[in-house]
Formats: structure tokens, sequence, C-alpha cells
């Protein structure tokens, strides 16, 4: 994944995380929510399979990269 392609990715999964947590939803739930978004939009951009996409989704660990 390129360096835009990351950004994007990131920046989905934290306004999603950040909305679902505004919306009273538990971290948990929250940080599910921001993977599904996040693995939307790479599928999208990307044209790879929506399962493909939250995989790499996950490898790219937002929710660490982020806490950084």
């Amino acid at each position: 994944m390129d360096a835009a392609t990351l950004e994007m990715v990131l920046t989905a999964y934290d306004e999603t995380v950040q909305d679902a947590l505004a919306g009273g939803r538990p971290d948990d739930i929250a940080h599910t929510e921001g993977l599904a978004a996040a693995a939307m939009l790479l599928a999208a951009v990307t044209g790879v399979e929506d399962a493909a996409a939250r995989a790499e989704v996950e490898h790219v660990n937002p929710r660490a990269r982020l806490a950084a």
C-alpha cells in the first residue's frame, strides 16, 4: 500500500472510530466499525476483494499506528 492510500485508510479508520465513540458506542465496537470503513475504502480505491482489503487493513493495524 502506498503512502497516500495508507493515509486515506488511517483517516477513514480514525474518523469512523471517533464518530462511533461520540455516538456512545463502546471502544471495541468503534474499532470494528473503523476497520470496516477502512477496508471498504481500500477495496473501493484499489479494487481488491473485500476480504483481502479487510486483511490488509488489519495487518496495517491502524489502532496501533494512530496511537503512536
